[in-house]
C-alpha cells in the first residue's frame, strides 16, 4: 500500500487537531487517512497491529498509556523500531475532566507528565510531543498547559468505537462506513483491543481497494520528559532496589526444555 504523504507537525504553542473538536487544522486531502491507536502497548495485540502496518509499508501514530509502557517496554521499543510515531495518553487513563483532576491541576499535570516520562523511559528515547486526552475530554486549563509545553493535542476526525465492538468485521465496517461518508479522516482505534488487532490486515486491504491513502504524522521536534516526573515514575516500582541482578542469575531452568 505504501504511504501517500508524511506530514510534519510543528507543535509550538500546542496546536490541536481532530475535526470532532478542533476545526482549524484540517490538513488531509480527499481520500487521505491517518491511522491512530490508543491505550497500548499491549502483548499480542500491538505486535499484530505493527505487523499489519509494516506488511503494507504504512505507519501510524500510537498514543501510549504510561503504565502500559512501563509494563511492556519491549513492545514500545518495537513500535519505535518499526518507525511509528509515539505520543502519550496519560499515566493511567484517568478522565482529566472529572474529579479530583478537574479541580486540582497539579494532579492532572501529574497524570499527563508521568505518562510522558513513562513512555519516554520505555522507548529509551524522546517521544513525539503528541498527546490525546482519555475519553477525548479536554479541559481548557490543560489545553493551555500543553500549549506551554509545546505539546499538540489530538482528538480525531472519526472514532471507530472499536472498544464497544466484539468482532473484527464490526471494526472494519465501522471504520469503512464512516470514511466513505466523510471521504477522509484521522481515525481513532485502540491497539489494546483484540478485535482491532485482528481486523487490521483486512481493514488495510479494504482501504486500498476503496482508493484511500495513508498519511503519516511526524513531529518537527521531539519532547523531553521532566526530571520531577521521571522520578515519580521510578518511585512507582517501589521494589526496584531489590531487582538489580540480571534475570539469568535469578531464574534458571533446572529441568525440562
Amino acid at each position: 500500500m505504501g504511504l501517500a504523504r508524511v506530514v510534519e507537525i510543528d507543535t509550538t504553542g500546542g496546536p490541536a487537531f481532530g475535526m470532532e473538536h478542533f476545526k482549524q487544522y484540517d490538513f488531509l486531502q480527499e481520500h487521505e487517512v491517518v491511522l491512530t491507536f490508543d491505550d497500548g502497548p499491549w502483548p499480542v495485540n500491538t505486535p499484530e497491529v505493527i505487523k499489519a502496518l509494516t506488511d503494507q509499508c504504512v505507519k501510524g501514530t500510537f498514543f501510549e498509556i504510561g503504565e502500559h509502557a512501563m509494563w511492556h517496554p519491549e513492545i514500545s521499543k518495537m513500535v519505535a523500531a518499526a518507525g511509528m510515531t509515539i505520543g502519550s495518553h496519560t499515566w493511567s487513563h484517568k478522565d482529566l475532566a472529572k474529579e479530583p483532576y478537574a479541580s486540582d491541576i497539579e494532579q492532572a499535570k501529574n497524570e499527563i507528565e508521568m505518562g510522558v516520562s513513562a513512555v519516554h523511559a520505555a522507548v529509551a528515547a524522546p517521544i513525539a510531543p503528541f498527546f490525546r486526552f482519555p475519553d477525548l475530554q479536554q479541559p481548557p486549563q490543560l489545553l493551555s498547559y500543553l500549549g506551554e509545553r509545546n505539546i499538540a493535542t489530538f482528538s480525531a476526525d472519526l472514532d471507530s468505537f472499536d472498544f464497544k465492538l466484539r468482532r473484527p468485521e464490526q471494526v472494519i465496517q465501522s471504520v469503512m462506513t464512516k470514511l466513505k461518508k466523510n471521504g477522509k479522516g484521522m481515525v481513532l482505534m485502540h491497539d489494546f483491543q483484540r478485535p482491532t488487532a485482528e481486523a487490521m490486515p483486512e481493514l488495510l486491504r479494504q482501504l486500498k481497494a476503496n482508493g484511500f491513502k495513508i498519511v503519516h504524522m511526524v513531529p518537527r521536534a521531539t519532547l523531553e520528559s521532566l526530571p520531577k516526573y521521571d522520578e515519580m515514575v521510578r518511585q512507582q516500582d517501589k521494589l526496584s532496589v531489590n531487582n538489580t541482578r540480571p534475570a539469568n542469575s535469578v531464574v534458571r531452568t533446572i529441568s525440562g526444555n
